[in-house]
């Protein structure tokens, strides 16, 4: 496996700090704000000092029913390809659900949400897995989420789900140690006995976030400092094995430079005080001790598929950094020069395995309940049985919450034209109209849903509004006819 060491997440408000931070070995970077054909200046300036840069996917959705986007994989593969990363990384988590499976419109969460721990959900996942691990230029890394809720009538743990994954696809892990503690908190879930459980020889690299308590929910916010709580979850990883790589993620508030590398050494200090012995390169335990010499599958570098990037979708459980947004890929590229392989022979699974594709109409029925799940969170349909209605409200307004603070940054004309009025407006439009097409989309459609209400009542407001939304729709705001069609559209959705 690389070893990739200390590193920061590089977001650009904090870019030249994280240039100027000591001793850092790695930087990952968010793959939906960067263009392949322009990497922002310091990202090409920590490259040529030899920093490693690893894309961050968060719109894939690899646990969602449908089969990942053959676009969505080519631009991830073309990010790895011009950053020349060992390694890319996602997350076990779907990110939208609906459409032509369902014979229900399609909608976005606009954040990562849990997948199921069932039987059906783990031969999607893995059918999933496949199918981007052949289409990447280089191995890709699964990334536990944080939850507030849980699904009714799940078979496994989390462990026992990573691990059975890991089995076979051969896939590697990104364990966020803060994910696992705020999973503790949330679900009651104990971090221990997750890692006890995980093949902790198949970790690629290591998450490490802050977070805030309130009420009894830990909301993982990545604009505090990491609490002792998730340190201790770092250190009882690293006694069971040394970690290729550890990364701080910070993704608002930023501290001064100075905090950063601070806490910087005190994750280095944790690990290195941790540590256990050499470790066996390539070992996977997957419940049971490990045998010296048995490996998972790493598959071996491909070339890029080249296909058009679709509209992005920021920050799907990403904390999205703000500034300006780069263009769309290119519609082709030139085939890119080969990835150097790893130095580690690429194991795969040899043989199918039991049960290795999804079972009869396994898509379908998790993509029915993830359907209902997200219509409940977004578009106020009824809560699904067996869900804890409480949660799935903190949920929800969370969901809300965050749509509205990242359309602030996508478009930070709206809440300088709206003033306070915007984020109360806001939230009231997104009760009833879920996300279906990114955040940009989203932006337009909130401030058409304004002027057609004839809002806001502020005339130069008003004026100042129309002039946004008709330099970046083309467009007037839509006549009566089109409102009672979207109007009619917005009813089947909340059906």
């Amino acid at each position: 496996m690389t070893e990739l060491g200390i590193g920061i997440g590089w977001r650009p408000e904090i870019a030249e700090a994280v240039e100027a931070l000591p001793g850092l070995d790695w930087v990952e970077v968010v793959a939906e704000n960067i263009c392949a054909g322009h990497l922002p200046d310091s990202l090409t300036r920590l490259r040529a000092r030899g920093v490693t840069v690893v894309p961050h996917g968060v719109s894939l959705g690899l646990g969602g029913a449908d089969r990942p986007d053959p676009a969505r994989l080519a631009a991830l593969g073309e990010k790895a390809v011009a950053l020349g990363a060992p390694l890319v990384s996602e997350h076990i988590a779907f990110v939208r659900a609906g459409g032509p499976l369902t014979a229900t419109p399609l909608i976005e969460a606009g954040h990562l949400l849990p997948v199921p721990r069932t039987r059906d959900a783990l031969d999607v996942l893995c059918e999933n897995v496949r199918i981007a691990q052949d289409a990447l230029p280089v191995p890709l890394a699964l990334e536990n989420i944080a939850a507030l809720i849980s699904w009714p009538g799940e078979e496994m743990t989390e462990g026992q789900f990573l691990a059975e994954l890991v089995e076979r696809t051969g896939v590697r892990l990104l364990v966020d140690v803060a994910n696992l503690h705020t999973n503790r908190v949330n679900r009651g879930e104990d971090p221990a006995r997750a890692l006890s459980e995980l093949p902790v020889e198949a970790i690629a690299y290591v998450h490490v976030a802050g977070g805030v308590e309130r009420d009894g929910v830990w909301h993982d916010t990545h604009a505090h400092p990491v609490p002792p709580a998730v340190l201790d979850v770092l250190a009882d990883l690293a006694s069971r094995v040394s970690p290729p790589g550890v990364l701080l993620e910070r993704d608002d508030d930023f501290p001064p430079a100075e905090e950063l590398a601070g806490e910087l050494r005190v994750i280095r200090h944790t690990v290195t005080t941790a540590a256990v012995g050499p470790r066996c390169p390539g070992a996977v335990r997957t419940g049971t001790p490990h045998r010296h010499g048995a490996r998972a599958s790493i598959p071996a570098p491909r070339r890029a598929v080249t296909a058009p990037e679709q509209s992005l979708l920021i920050g799907a459980g990403a904390r999205v950094s703000g500034g300006p947004m780069p263009g769309a890929v290119p519609a082709s590229v030139e085939t890119p020069a080969p990835v150097e392989a790893p130095t580690e022979a690429p194991v795969r699974a040899l043989a199918p395995v039991e049960g290795s594709a999804p079972r009869g109409d396994a898509r379908q029925r998790l993509g029915l309940a993830q359907a209902s799940l997200l219509s409940a969170l977004v578009a106020g349909t009824p809560v699904p049985e067996g869900f804890d209605s409480r949660r799935l409200g903190v949920q929800s307004r969370a969901l809300a919450a965050k749509r509205a603070g990242v359309v602030a940054k996508v478009a930070p004309e709206l809440p300088e034209i709206l003033g306070k009025g915007f984020r109360p407006a806001f939230l009231a439009y997104a009760r009833s109209r879920p996300m279906s097409g990114g955040y940009r989309r989203d932006a337009l459609d909130f401030a058409e849903h304004l002027l057609v209400a004839g809002r806001p009542e502020d005339a130069e407001a008003r004026r100042r509004l129309t002039e946004w939304w008709q330099d970046r729709s083309g467009s007037r705001p839509p006549g009566r006819a089109t409102r009672l069609v979207r109007a009619a559209r917005h009813a089947l959705v909340r059906r």
